[in-house]
This record gives C-alpha cells, structure tokens and sequence, in this order.
C-alpha cells in the first residue's frame, strides 16, 4: 500500500514536470499561457514545503526550475534581455520552498514539542489524580483504623462488665443441668447454652488479652470439632429466630466431610453472623439452605437464602467494618467473619445464590483444617 507522504510527493512533481512540458509545448508568443504556467509553479513548491518541510520545498523548487529550462530556453532564442530578467524567477522558486519549508519545519518542532509537553502533562494529571486516590484511600483507612481503635477501648471495657454476669449464668446453667438427666428433652439446650456461654467467655479472655498485649489473637490452642457438628449446633441454638419467622434451614455435608474439623469457637461464630444475616434478610417463610462440600482439596461451607441478596457493586463493601444498610446494624458482623476466616488462612465471598437470594461462601483449604483418617 502506497505511503500518504509517498503519494502527495509524486503528484507534486507530476505537477510540475506537467507545467515544464506545457512551457515547451507552447509557442514564444503567447505571453499569457507562460506568465500563468510561470505562476503555478509556485503552487507545488509552497504545497511541498507545507507538507515535508526545507528538504520538500527545496527539492521541489529545484524540480521547478529544471521545468523551467524550456520556458529560458525560448526566451533566450527570443530576446536575450527579457530572457535575463526571467532568471531571476530560479530564484525566486529557490526562495519560496527554502523560506516555506523553514516556516512549516520550525511549526512541525513546535508542534512535536507541544505534543510532547501535552503528554508529559497528562501523565503528570494521571500521576497526581492516582495519588490523590491513594490518599483518600489512606485516609479512609486512618479513619477506619481510629474507629477500630476506639471499639477496642471500647470492646476492653465492655469484655470487663461481661465477665461477671457470665459466671453468673454459667453457674445458672450447671444447676439446670443437674436438673436434667441424661435423655431428658431439654438437656441439649443446657448443654448448648454452657458451650455458648464457655465460647462467649473464651472471647471476652481473648478481648482483653489482646487488649493487654499480652499475646496474639487466638494464641491458645483452639478446641477442634467436626465442621458438619459446629453448624448443627449453631442452628440449634438460631432455632427461635428460624421458627419466629417460619424460615426453614437445610444443612446437607457431604459424606466425606464428617471427617473435616475446625477451630470449633471461631467458626461457630462467622456462622452465626451469616445465619443471623440471613435470617433477617429472607422473608417469612422464607429458605436458607446450608451445604458443606470437598471441592480441589478445599472445603466449602456455602449458606444461600431467597432474600433480596447484595447487589455487585456491595461485594466488597459488605466486608467493611461499620458498612451496613440495615438502619439499626452496626456493620461488624461480616467484617469480624472475614477477618476470623482470613486469620484462620481461608477466604470468604459473596455473590448470587441458586434461591434468587445472597450467597455466602467460606473456602477453608486443606492447610486451614484436619481430616481424621482413623
């Protein structure tokens, strides 16, 4: 395919060898024709060092004045005097693509220095506008963090008030206990609520630990249990929420995750975050179905629901702490499970779930649990 450049540059020296050939196939006398031919050659020299700057202007007016030879030539055989006063033309073409051609080389280099400050400019606009994001995304996180900060003052004192009334119903609970032989009806929920109430106050230790500095977050040895046997519980001890709002909760493990074990205290409570969560999202009546399933290696821990679900552009905000569109939520609960899943090595995701609703999928990879082959 034939250059642009290429082109335009052909059809001026076309145009030009076309004007010589006029001049020598047009008689002496008609003055006109010459003066007019004369004139136009002047065109493709300007056009050329418009279009390819001193070497264009000058390389066509040199082709000018070689097709200029055979308009000399008549003249000198005509009227020598005349014939010396037309050389100054040679001249004068000479002039035209030199000083036309410098005008438009001078106007390309400023125009490639303006393209070039322009492009600096723009990087320099695309470099302050990334960094004035970055700084609005630190400080979003500084805020974040002095909220953190102060709910861990916070969460210290209040671990200190919680304590007392613990023991309290933790004795309460013995007694109830005693009350309830083995095979009594009501013995799993004393049973529970000593678990729960041994869970709460492993929490509140662990609270103030770390409020202490005294060791890290989930130092001790964390109690393993049965995945598929922490949700049982768990749905157990939600069972009064389900059944206010006539909500029916299906947990279907797979067979060969009956042998899966976690941090029994830790995932009893992201799951009661996302059973919670769903429960007060799913209508009356509404479905939450709970799967456990073995997928690469991994074990999933699915909970879907047929609410409303998250839109996309929440995906990831719903894992911030204080993000909640619930008027009297406090936005913690999702970003306490995240954060206790990311701790323990998994992951956690939300999306679309198969009910039409949201759903929540906890990834625990085979580092992050134990199997029990025996």
């Amino acid at each position: 395919m034939v250059n642009k450049s290429t082109l335009h540059f052909t059809l001026l020296v076309v145009t030009l060898i076309a004007i010589g050939a006029l001049h020598h196939l047009t008689p002496g006398d008609k003055l006109v024709f010459h003066e007019t031919y004369r004139r136009l050659s002047y065109f493709p020299i300007v056009v050329g060092g418009l279009l390819f700057g001193v070497r264009g202007g000058v390389a066509l007016a040199l082709l000018a004045c070689i097709a200029f030879i055979p308009h000399l030539h008549i003249f000198h055989e005509m009227n020598y005097d005349f014939y010396l006063g037309e050389l100054t033309e040679v001249a004068l073409y000479l002039a035209a693509g030199t000083g036309v051609g410098f005008i438009a080389s001078r106007e390309s280099r400023l125009r490639e220095k303006y393209q070039i400050l322009s492009e600096k400019l723009e990087r320099s606009y695309r470099r302050l506008h990334e960094e004035a994001a970055l700084l609005l995304e630190v400080e979003e996180q500084l805020r974040a963090s002095q909220k953190l900060s102060a709910l861990g003052k916070l969460s210290a004192s209040l671990a200190h008030e919680i304590k007392n009334p613990l023991a309290s119903i933790k004795g309460t609970a013995e007694i109830f206990l005693d009350e309830f032989p083995e095979g009594h009806p009501k013995r799993e929920f004393v049973e529970i609520l000593l678990k729960e109430t041994a869970r709460l106050n492993a929490t509140v230790e662990e609270v103030l630990n770390f409020s202490r500095s005294q060791h890290k977050l989930g130092a001790v040895e964390p109690k393993k249990e049965e995945v598929a046997t922490v949700l049982k519980r768990v749905i157990t001890l939600l069972d009064n929420a389900f059944r206010k709002k006539e909500i029916k909760v299906e947990l279907d493990a797979a067979a060969d995750c009956h042998e899966v074990f976690v941090d029994a205290d830790k995932m009893a409570q992201v799951f009661i975050n996302l059973l919670l969560n769903a429960s007060e999202a799913v209508p009356q009546g509404g479905h939450i179905v709970v799967r456990v399933a073995r997928e690469e290696g991994s074990t999933v821990i699915s909970f879907a629901d047929d609410g409303p679900g998250v839109s996309e552009n929440e995906y990831e905000q719903v894992f911030e702490p204080f993000y909640s569109e619930k008027d009297e939520g406090t936005g913690l609960g999702l970003a306490i499970s995240a954060k206790i899943i990311e701790n323990y090595g998994g992951k956690i995701t939300v999306g679309r779930s198969p009910l039409g609703g949201a759903l929540f999928t906890v990834s625990l990879s085979k580092q992050e649990v134990v199997y029990n082959h025996g």
